[in-house]
């Protein structure tokens, strides 16, 4: 799909039944859109139908403020819960991060390079050690140290700084921190984690020690996310590498690192490009 042209992206889910893809397509067809990528999945024990569809707003007859309220009458017709974004509204993103540099790298250098189309509003960090990558990068550094005395105070000066930059998608870049409920509840499915192991297996501390007294033969990196019960968030995207009785811990560490970053970096694409949709404890994710 192009990006030198306006487009919309609608997601869409709603109980399953005949016609969905031909009523939402000859709608936009009807009002002047040219659909440009368009995918659908039925969920057939949830009997549940869901939709991405982008468009070309060239000579779309709907005014671009006005799309919400256009698609009201359809979405509540079949009971769906539905979005839609432009691609005129790039992303502001909230980058977390502890002492660890490599996903925050990663995204910062493929940002660069124009992957995401977003803007990286601002790094906040519960440690000084990455304030020089934000520093090259030309990118506000905010470091508020937490404690178990301090963390509902830190929380608040982090959500102001977040208001304040009008950031919108909030990544966890090996932030060594839990975020608590009343957090996360301000920023349902916008708040994209990476854990380093194969959800579910090793959840919470030290995934790579559990492995490797465990001898399992893959390791694994997950984005996904961030809920209230500490990782059990939505799953975006998983990889593994092989590993054997050879490998010791730090080199589980190291392996590991390179599927952070990547796995990170690919959940955040499929949540900045709208192709992930919650369904419950799960995703279904339109690549």
């Amino acid at each position: 799909m192009s990006t030198n042209t306006a487009t919309a992206v609608l997601l869409w889910s709603c109980p399953d039944e005949k016609g969905l893809v031909s009523r939402l397509a000859n709608f936009i067809y009807e009002h002047g859109g040219n659909i440009l990528d368009l995918d659908e999945h039925v969920d057939r024990s949830a009997q549940t139908f869901f939709f991405r569809v982008a468009w070309d707003l060239d000579g779309f007859g709907i005014p671009l403020d006005g799309l919400d309220e256009a698609f009201r009458p359809l979405a509540t017709e079949y009971g769906a819960q539905c979005s839609i974004r432009l691609n005129t509204q790039k992303r502001r993103l909230a980058i977390f991060v502890s002492k660890y540099g490599h996903c925050l790298q990663e995204i910062l250098w493929r940002n660069e390079l124009g992957e995401f189309d977003a803007e990286v509003a601002l790094i906040i960090s519960n440690h000084p050690d990455l304030g020089y990558l934000a520093e090259r990068y030309h990118i506000p550094f905010h470091m508020l140290p937490v404690t178990k005395e301090n963390r509902a105070e830190q929380e608040a000066s982090q959500l102001a700084l977040i208001d304040e930059a009008r950031a919108d998608t909030i990544i966890l870049a090996r932030y060594m921190q839990v975020l608590s409920p009343q957090f996360v509840a301000r920023h349902p499915h916008r708040i994209v984690n990476i854990h380093h192991s194969f959800l579910p297996a090793f959840a919470g501390g030290n995934p790579y020690k559990q492995a490797h007294e465990r001898g399992v033969k893959i390791v694994g990196a997950t984005s996904h996310y961030v809920t209230d019960v500490l990782d059990e968030g939505p799953i975006i995207e998983q990889e593994i590498i092989r590993i054997s009785h050879k490998d010791s811990l730090e080199d589980l560490i190291r392996k590991g690192r390179d599927l952070e970053r990547l796995v990170l970096a690919r959940g955040l694409r499929l949540h900045l490009q709208d192709r992930v949709l919650v369904h419950g404890r799960k995703t279904v994710v339109f690549d």
